[in-house]
């Protein structure tokens, strides 16, 4: 097992490299369905798959050209407040049942991007950010604790109300 994860690795080291040197420009929008070289990482963390290391994305936030904020797929529809279930039309294969893994969101950089696949359309967008929030609220946030042990009230504000100057 480990000797299969370490050639994967290895393989995904080269084809890094080539993926780094893209010079291509994609330009994306939010909303945008993406096949990005992922790569091969550890863990449960998610992984791209094939010789590619391809995996669709949702582009969650459009920081600039060059960077967005994603949210990887998978086809195994899951019923968990971690996963968020839709079907999208895709520019390959028709219509297509999908599941967003909120607990893998992250930044990507567009160099990573291979191709367009489709888009999520803005009433499945907005379910997915509700439930995006909804997966990433605090314990203590969704359910606070009343008791005396609460830490409520214990901090104080610290930061002076006096205007400093900086040097």
């Amino acid at each position: 097992m480990i000797t299969t994860v370490l050639n994967l690795l290895d393989k995904w080291h080269l084809k890094k490299k080539s993926v780094a040197q893209n010079k291509k420009t994609i330009f994306i929008k939010e909303r945008e369905i993406l096949f990005v070289n992922m790569g091969q990482n550890i863990g449960v963390e998610q992984d791209g798959k094939g010789d590619e290391f391809l995996r669709p994305v949702i582009v969650y936030k459009k920081f600039n050209n060059s960077m967005f904020l994603g949210i990887p797929l998978t086809s195994t529809l899951k019923d968990s407040i971690y996963y968020y279930n839709f079907e999208f039309k895709s520019k390959t294969d028709g219509f297509r049942k999908s599941s967003a893994i909120l607990s893998q969101v992250k930044a990507y950089d567009v160099k990573r991007v291979k191709f367009k696949l489709g888009t999520i359309n803005k009433q499945n967008f907005m379910e997915l950010h509700e439930r995006f929030l909804e997966s990433i609220r605090p314990k203590d946030i969704l359910t606070p604790r009343k008791s005396e042990e609460s830490p409520e009230g214990i901090c104080s504000n610290i930061v002076s109300k006096e205007k400093k100057e900086v040097k």
